[in-house]
Order: structure tokens, then sequence, then C-alpha cells
């Protein structure tokens, strides 16, 4: 399988980076001061065409994967934390509208959705209930024309910016785990709810918001999907943004890593560059070698999705095998510029952060894991009985 940039997506790649130069480079010092990304990046991004969606026909129409998972790789080279914030628009946000919104929903917030102007961050994780995504608490009470929800959201990235909120509650408390859940599309202007943005020290500027809801009134037209099968959209909705952010920590380890031979190309140390040392020598080629297998899975991974196969396989592989290059090699990206990677402005300081943020998104790799193992058996092994 051939899977080489395709012409079309290199010249917008290259687009794409003088977008990102133009737009982000020259705003980035003061967005991590404020720690958020203003409302009119995402503008900018949806008037250039450049989320994962486009408006065709009254309709939302996904562009290909292997364009989103490159883009976003491209973004979180310069910012994993402008490169999330993108992602929970484009890949959260508009992926439930897409494939749960209801023919209303999308009429009324898919156009501008598209544009970056109606901003959809996704509820679902509590204090209580992350990985167990079937373990959330927040209730919905059916009243006559609509639902009332009670709870919070714990940890909300672009809570504080959005309009609209894709979140789950328990819609039927007595039900077995897999039919107790719905989703709901909220409108964060409603009244009840409370925001407020928590100070963390990852994926800066975009923000993470605690989201309260008190008595919050939500009509009946804004259920997503069906009754009782939040939880299966849930899962759906993150296995298909698990290969765009595959992509994301590949970028957050690629950006690491250039930052890191360069430093070892400049750095002297007993009369002589640190790159010149066989040890170090060594440890630049083996993580190379690393970065580009991952590389490898995540854009396979993508094709898969592409492809309209069952990628749920190739997407875990992709996650686990991009963050855990990440992981190992951000650190050690910051080791080389000693001292000085401790100081927040540094360019190397947030990779290590980013790093361990990313393998908590989208199921942490202990999830990765359990979801190859149960594929492998599947695939390999069912017919031995």
């Amino acid at each position: 399988m051939d899977f080489s940039i395709p012409v079309e997506r290199a010249a917008e790649l290259e687009d794409f980076d003088v977008f990102l130069k133009e737009k982000v480079s020259s705003n980035l010092p003061t967005w991590n001061r404020e720690g958020i990304v203003p409302r009119s990046f995402f503008q900018m991004m949806g008037n250039a065409g450049w989320y994962g969606y486009r408006w065709q026909d009254e309709r939302l129409v996904k562009r290909p994967g292997l364009r989103e998972t490159l883009l976003l790789e491209r973004i979180a080279k310069l910012s994993p934390g402008v490169a999330v914030a993108v992602l929970i628009v484009s890949d959260l946000g508009l992926t439930a509208l897409n494939l749960f919104g209801t023919d209303g929903q999308i009429e009324r917030f898919g156009a501008g959705a598209v544009r970056g102007e109606n901003l959809i961050c996704f509820g679902n994780t509590e204090n209580l209930a992350g990985s167990d995504a079937a373990g959330i608490t927040m209730s919905a009470e059916k009243t006559n024309d609509g639902w009332v929800l009670n709870g919070s959201k714990a940890y909300t990235t672009n809570g504080l910016v959005s309009d609209l909120a894709v979140v789950t509650a328990v819609t039927e408390p007595e039900a077995p785990r897999n039919r107790r859940i719905s989703m709901f599309l909220v409108e964060l202007d409603s009244e009840g709810i409370s925001r407020k943005k928590l100070n963390k020290q990852v994926w800066i500027p975009s923000d993470l918001s605690r989201i309260e809801f008190n008595q919050v009134f939500v009509p009946d037209d804004h259920l997503m999907g069906n009754q009782g099968k939040g939880l299966q959209q849930t899962l759906t909705v993150f296995t298909n943004s698990r290969i765009p952010i595959s992509g994301l920590a590949l970028g957050t380890a690629a950006g690491a890593f250039d930052l890191a031979v360069q430093r070892a190309r400049s750095r002297m140390v007993f009369g002589r560059p640190i790159a010149e040392f066989q040890s170090k020598a060594f440890e630049i080629a083996d993580f190379y070698a690393r970065l580009e297998a991952a590389r490898l899975m995540v854009y396979s991974a993508a094709v898969a999705m592409d492809s309209g196969a069952d990628f749920r396989f190739e997407a875990s592989l992709a996650k686990y095998l991009s963050v855990e290059i990440a992981k190992e090699l951000c650190p050690w990206a910051a080791d080389l510029f000693g001292a000085a990677s401790v100081v927040r402005e540094h360019p190397v300081h947030k990779f290590p952060m980013d790093a361990w943020a990313v393998s908590l998104a989208e199921g942490t790799q202990d999830v990765q894991k359990l979801v190859i193992f149960r594929e492998i058996m599947k695939k390999r092994f069912q017919s031995d009985g």
C-alpha cells in the first residue's frame, strides 16, 4: 500500500504552513500568556477551509481523514495546545453533529460550525468518569417538552470559548450500562449553566473548563441520535477522533525532535557538538526510526478510515504507537537543552507535558491496549474457539 502523501495534499500542506506562519506563529506568545485561543482564530480556520468538514448542499460533508491528520500533525509541531483546540472543534464537535445531529440541528448550526462561528465542544468526562465513559452521573430528567439537566462535566477543552456543547447524561438510571445514557446538544448560554476556567499546565493555550448544569432545560429537539444510545455514540466519536489525535501526538514528537537535533548540532560540549558523540548520534537515529514507524502506522490508519473499512484496530494501534514515541522522545529532547528547558517560555518546555496530555485523550494507553487485544483475538484467533 502506498502511504506517500498525494500531490494535492502536499500542495495543501504548503498553503497551510503559510497560514500557520501568518496567523499562529507571531501570536503564540500572546495566546500562551493569556491561556486562551481567541475565537477569531477559529473563524480564520473555518473561513480558510481547514476544518475536517465542509458545508455543501445544506449538509455537512466530511473531508479525508488523511488530510485532517496531516494538518493536525503540522499544527502540533508548532503548538500542541492550539492543535487540540482545533481537534475539539473539528473531530469531536463537528463529528458528533455530523454523525448524530438531527436534520434540524445540522440545518441550524452546521454552516456556522464549519465557518468557526458556532464553536462546539464535547463534554463526557466527569470527576469519577473518564476512561469508563459509562460511569457518568449527570442526569437528564424528562419533562413534557424536553429534559432538565443536572450535574457537571469536569474537564472540557474549549469549554470557555464554545457556544454549544455535546454532552452525555443519564436518562434511564435503572437501565443496563449500555442503555442508560443519552447525548444532547446544549446551548451554553442557557439559564443554569456556569463555566469555570481551570488552571492547567498542559496544552497551553487551549482552555480547560468545568461546566456546571443546574436545572438546565433542553428541548426535545436537542436530543442527538437515539435515546439510550449515548454511550455507543460517544465511543463512536472517540474512535473517529482517535486517528486525528494520533496525528497530533505525532506532531508533538516531531516538533520536539526537530528542536533536539538543532540543539545537538549547535551545543558544544568538551570542544565539539553533542551530535558528534556516538551515544547521542545513536539516540537520534533510534528516535528517528521509531518516529517514522509510528508515522507509517498513523498514515495507514488514516487511509483505512478513508477507505470506509472498519478502522478501530488501526486507530488504536496508531494512537498507542504515536503516544509511546511522544512520551519517550519529548523528555529526551528537553534534556538536550539543560536548565533552559524548565523555563515556560522556552520552545521545548511544552513538549514533555503535552506528550503526557495526549496520552490521556481519546482513551489512555491501557484503553488502547485493551482495544488492540480484543481486535487481535477477534481477527486472528476467533476460529480457534
